[in-house]
């Protein structure tokens, strides 16, 4: 199976807030922006692996700025790190100054998703090579994360989490 880069699944979707997805404060909803999110995550899922995805997990979100009505919102996603059948995608949120174009940092997510084939079953992707300084940075972090989050799910045991442990031991 041939290697890919996280440029190969980058997906970006830019929209408009309208007053329909606005809570009472007239700032976008927060479940809208993580279906926003999923959406974007689940192209770059699928363009990473030639497969059906399907979202295994939301292992992080930080709604760091509210997102007024009108706003011009793009999410930007990418595979940050794949394994045997699932893969890491990491998605920026930018909010877009309409008047001078000014790009804002809004909210940062971290998704799972898996492969998948026609009956659902669990498929292998390809590996992934990270090109750039910040998708290395992804991709070392990816695996922290991932023990992490099997650790806290009782799925590994802090002992076996030997990425985790490095942080800590010389």
């Amino acid at each position: 199976m041939e290697t890919k880069t996280p440029a190969a699944s980058r997906t970006t979707m830019t929209d408009m807030v309208l007053p329909s997805e606005t809570n009472a404060l007239q700032n976008l909803f927060g479940g809208e922006l993580l279906a926003r999110m999923d959406r974007a995550a689940s192209i770059a899922a699928g363009r990473h692996s030639r497969r059906i995805t399907v979202t295994a997990s939301v292992n992080h979100v930080a709604f760091n700025l509210a997102i007024p009505l009108g706003s011009v919102v793009t999410v930007e996603a990418a595979v940050s790190r794949a394994y045997n059948t699932s893969m890491e995608v990491y998605i920026d949120v930018w909010i877009e100054d309409r008047f001078n174009g000014k790009r804002t940092k809004a909210n940062e997510a971290i998704y799972t998703f898996v492969a998948v084939d026609d009956t659902g079953k669990p498929t292998e992707v390809p590996e992934l090579v990270p090109e750039t300084p910040l998708e290395i940075t992804r991709f070392e972090g990816a695996l922290r994360r991932k023990q992490l989050s099997l650790v806290l799910a009782g799925k590994m045991k802090p002992d076996d989490a030997t990425e985790l442990k490095a942080l800590f031991t010389k």
